[in-house]
């Protein structure tokens, strides 16, 4: 950038100016100032020099704007202006009034869990907006590390050594179907049982996806993914008409159909997950 045309004035000289237009007077734009008349003088002339125009016409009765001083008294008040809101939002962000946090988040957690959370926090901090990244496990891990997100919400039984962690608990996973499912009248339901029925799940590279195939496999069993997508949402809304039995971590189910959904727990094995939340 190329400062050479910047003339060399600060706030206190453009208030100078700003005090004169508005008092039509030295004496009462000095005393305003808690200057003298002089130095008050003197800050004028320099900032003539400076621009190279005159700003003020004086007479013996009163002090007033050239063409160009009511030009450079609209920049003036623009800059100080500028400048005010400028401070006053740093001094909010410094407070944490003011701000944005970007939190990136597994699709289950984003959809069940943090809805609430985001709505209690937002309550506390009204003024900071709130950016929320969902996507699969390996996405919000590649979020953190990038920078991309400030904070990160998963699941994972071992990190590596660089990423540091807070848990946040183990969540277990349901299985969910329909209200009229022959299943529903159940209690629990084992992972032999969900073997028998097709099931609506994740896509095979997500996290979630490969953890259930791994526990029935421990089992000598193999799940048979009927519809395969990539949202929790989506996985939730094809449950409804009867296209195949989800298997949902508990928190992704919160805000979804208790009506046309019912929720089981699996047992046999119980599968389960812990959640962390991965800062910067």
């Amino acid at each position: 950038m190329d400062f050479s045309h910047i003339p060399d004035l600060g706030s206190r000289q453009l208030l100078a100016v700003l005090a004169i237009a508005d008092y039509g007077s030295f004496i009462a734009a000095a005393a305003l100032l808690k200057t003298s008349q002089p130095a008050l003088t003197r800050t004028i002339k320099r900032i003539e020099d400076v621009l190279g125009v005159s700003l003020f016409e004086r007479t013996t009765r009163r002090v007033q704007l050239t063409a160009a001083g009511r030009e450079f008294v609209a920049v003036a008040e623009r800059v100080l202006n500028d400048l005010r809101i400028s401070v006053r939002s740093m001094r909010d962000l410094a407070d944490q009034h003011r701000g944005q946090v970007i939190l990136a988040s597994i699709e289950s957690v984003a959809n069940g869990l943090l809805p609430r959370i985001i709505a209690e926090y937002h309550v506390a901090r009204p003024a900071i907006e709130l950016r929320i990244r969902e996507g699969v496990h390996g996405a919000v891990l590649e979020d953190i590390r990038s920078g991309l997100a400030d904070l990160g919400v998963t699941y994972v039984d071992e990190l590596p050594d660089t990423i540091t962690m807070v848990p946040l608990g183990r969540e277990v996973f349901h299985a969910v179907m329909p209200c009229q499912h022959r299943l529903a009248p159940s209690r629990s339901v084992t992972v032999t049982q969900i073997a028998r029925e097709p099931l609506v799940s994740l896509s095979n590279d997500s996290r979630t996806r490969r953890l259930i195939d791994a526990a029935a496999s421990k089992q000598g069993i193999t799940l048979r993914h009927a519809v395969t997508v990539t949202q929790v949402t989506t996985m939730m809304s094809l449950v409804g008409p009867g296209l195949g039995v989800a298997i949902v971590p508990a928190g992704g189910i919160v805000g979804f159909n208790t009506d046309v959904l019912k929720t089981l727990p699996i047992i046999n094995p119980t599968l389960s997950r812990n959640l962390v939340l991965v800062p910067l």
